[in-house]
């Protein structure tokens, strides 16, 4: 057997790998994410047989992760790092949605819709009609919620869906499928901001970005096993391409605060530093 010097100079796989990775820029980090969620798409392709379930964990892990807020302010009795705008759009589209499956189709989508826009609207309560709301940190919230709406209801107007709904129901669809592509982008900006991300926070955002991949993985996966029901649905032309387009966008945006925030805790720290222009 070799000494204990010896086996220091040993180089760990995992080790080196972490330290290349690390040492990479920013943008080739969100590359080599984006490679990493790819990847793990196809494993889940040959692992799960229902990919339905896929769709209902990422609703499910978005509502624990608006539990890890109502924690917080149950305990902590702040808002602060907490973006009201990135509220409001999430209320918004939950809204939208609950509405369209309501009248499109009614399923379990639909119960956890409803349950994760009360809880949203309940955050929203504690922001602005409570006496958690002196502790807003207004200045650096400065992405406004009607900035990201407009948008996303123009491109709705172009790219919706060709099934034989009614016209104002598939603009409706169209839009809140954008906006949620988008509604998280006040907050990663309020942090960006901020540099250092308040903890709890944090804890949500990430139950955010775990839960778009998901969601972004059930759609990948209807499409490669050639879904009928789903190409019914969507209809055809510009449409599908943008719902996937959607699901790839939202998943992108927050792949690099996840890739600081398991950095953060892999270093013992658990404070998550974001550099500039991560957003």
């Amino acid at each position: 057997m070799g000494s204990d010097d010896t086996m220091s100079r040993v180089k760990d796989p995992l080790v080196t790998l972490v330290r290349w990775v690390k040492s990479r820029s920013p943008r080739v980090k969100t590359s080599l994410t984006s490679i990493a969620g790819l990847l793990s798409i196809m494993i889940l392709w040959k692992t799960i047989e229902d990919h339905d379930t896929l769709f209902v964990l990422a609703e499910i892990v978005h509502f624990l992760g608006i539990g890890v807020l109502a924690y917080k302010l149950q305990t902590k009795r702040s808002i602060a790092g907490l973006s009201l705008q990135s509220q409001i759009l999430a209320a918004i589209f939950l809204a939208v949605r609950l509405f369209c499956s309501f009248m499109m189709e009614y399923d379990l989508h639909t119960l956890l819709d409803a349950l994760t826009l009360v809880a949203t609207v309940a955050i929203i309560y504690c922001m602005t009609c409570t006496n958690m709301k002196v502790t807003y940190q207004r200045e650096q919230d400065t992405v406004k919620s009607y900035f990201v709406c407009l948008p996303c209801l123009v491109v709705a107007l172009v790219a919706k869906p060709s099934t034989s709904h009614f016209f104002g129901l598939r603009i409706l669809w169209a839009f809140c499928v954008y906006l949620e592509a988008v509604s998280v982008y006040p907050q990663l900006r309020m942090m960006q901001n901020a540099k250092v991300v308040e903890r709890f926070t944090a804890h949500y955002v990430f139950a955010l970005g775990l839960s778009r991949f998901l969601s972004c993985a059930h759609w990948v996966l209807q499409i490669l096993e050639g879904n009928k029901y789903l190409f019914q649905a969507l209809g055809s032309g510009l449409w599908p391409v943008m719902v996937l387009g959607s699901e790839i966008v939202q998943t992108i945006i927050l792949a690099e605060f996840c890739y600081y925030y398991v950095k953060s805790y892999a270093e013992g720290s658990g404070i998550v530093r974001l550099p500039a222009g991560i957003v």
